[in-house]
């Protein structure tokens, strides 16, 4: 057994020719904010889908709470998982998809009505959760993913583009609501686009180039390490956008992990 939340070890996926992720060794913390970074095709999607049990690993191991992802009835009840396309049903009301979701996770029916209600109105959806969710717009759909994804409370939460289609205030609630996850010992393994809400938010990054995992640590360390070259922001220190493009600017394989 491992206290870790997140553990892998020369995690492979390999479709025929292709090598999607490439002897990926992770060792994540219970309770912390992991940011997983990469362009897009560098495998970070699958390697969510290993993660969450949906994928299974051409070679190497991965462990989520201690439990081997091959053993996906011991290691789904401890996860949540928002999809980049969050998995709900458009002929049911938003309060009808969570209803639908806690009860999939066997929530106590009183328990599940009111952390549902908290959610619905810190993410400003009450006056829309009796309404048909195919009449909300992108961001109202991506609320009500990232609350079935946690309603359970999971000890694990795997968040892919969380603040996608997002108005401002929306994302700042999005921003809040990971931190306080976070902050109540839920792991979060958070893939986003947007280098500002890992630069807030995450203890370590992770930058995923051509399914390797090409540079990792905490914010201002990674920051410090990026090439005198880089450009300044306004205030004359580097940047997160700096390291990224700084380790994803190039086919050959180079270990940057702090």
């Amino acid at each position: 057994m491992t206290d870790l939340a997140i553990e892998t070890v020369g995690l492979t996926k390999r479709y025929g020719d292709e090598t999607a992720v490439d002897d990926l060794s992770l060792e994540i913390e219970p309770g912390a904010v992991y940011g997983f970074l990469g362009p897009n095709g560098a495998g970070k999607t699958t390697t969510m889908r290993m993660l969450t049990t949906l994928t299974r690993p051409t070679a190497g191991t991965a462990r989520v709470v201690g439990q081997s992802v091959e053993n996906r009835d011991a290691v789904t009840p401890h996860i949540g998982y928002l999809p980049e396309e969050p998995p709900i049903y458009d002929e049911l009301t938003g309060r009808e998809q969570l209803e639908y979701a806690a009860g999939l996770r066997d929530l106590p029916e009183e328990a599940a009505s009111e952390r549902i209600e908290a959610m619905l109105e810190r993410f400003d959806l009450l006056e829309d959760a009796d309404k048909r969710i195919d009449a909300y717009s992108k961001g109202m759909r991506q609320k009500v993913g990232v609350i079935q994804a946690v309603l359970h409370d999971p000890a694990v939460a795997f968040l892919d583009e969380p603040t996608s289609g997002l108005d401002p205030r929306a994302a700042r609630t999005m921003r809040e609501t990971i931190a306080d996850l976070a902050d109540r010992e839920m792991t979060i393994f958070l893939s986003t686009h947007i280098l500002p809400v890992v630069d807030e938010l995450a203890d370590t990054i992770g930058v995923l180039h051509a399914g390797r995992l090409v540079a990792e640590g905490d914010p201002e360390t990674l920051k410090r390490r990026a090439e005198a070259g880089a450009v300044a922001d306004a205030t004359g220190g580097r940047t997160l956008e700096d390291v990224f493009l700084e380790v994803t600017d190039t086919d050959e394989y180079v270990d940057q992990r702090a």
